[in-house]
């Protein structure tokens, strides 16, 4: 695990960007990242299968797992925590196969979604679960761009500044879930 102070990353990453990511780094996210669930991960998926237009382009992006609370008035957005990630691993190795290069979530991701991270130079960050409502501070605009019959699930374009994140799994099978269970076992 790497102890050092966070590092500055934006949207769109690129494959130099991910390898120089390594599993426990501290990270602040500034840019624009889309928001994407179970239900919007399948109309990708199945449009991906159709060999039909995505409602973003994936090269390079970072899709947040998050379906946030109603926005209150004078608000940007809701809550806006991490959704656990393993729901979406039967659709992230093809994602990442089309040019998606980061993932935030929350909880370990399979062996499927690591290989794919390893094949297409992709990064899993982690966000804090429970910090919904102080996350959303670090949201600065919010759209729906796709899905809005899936309310909650549909797909936003966010501008997040200085987003807090940790790198949970990199692109060469580093993984903050088991190193940070060896480093306090010792």
């Amino acid at each position: 695990m790497n102890e050092r102070s966070p590092v500055a990353v934006s949207p769109p990453l690129t494959d130099s960007d991910v390898m120089s990511l390594k599993a426990g780094m501290k990270v602040f996210l500034t840019g624009f990242v889309y928001t994407a669930r179970d239900a919007a991960h399948k109309k990708m998926f199945d449009l991906i299968q159709k060999n039909e237009k995505l409602p973003f382009g994936l090269e390079g992006q970072v899709i947040y797992y998050t379906g946030p609370t109603p926005t209150r008035p004078g608000e940007v957005i809701g809550a806006a925590g991490p959704t656990t990630s393993y729901r979406m691993d039967r659709f992230a190795p093809t994602l990442l196969e089309h040019g998606l290069k980061g993932m935030i979530g929350k909880g370990e991701r399979s062996s499927e979604v690591v290989d794919a991270m390893k094949k297409h130079k992709g990064i899993y960050f982690v966000a804090v679960g429970g910090a919904a409502a102080l996350l959303r501070k670090k949201i600065e605009s919010c759209e729906v761009i796709a899905y809005p019959e899936l309310g909650t699930e549909a797909v936003r374009k966010l501008f997040v500044r200085d987003f807090p994140l940790l790198v949970g799994q990199d692109c060469f099978g580093g993984n903050l879930y088991k190193e940070g269970v060896e480093r306090y076992r010792r």
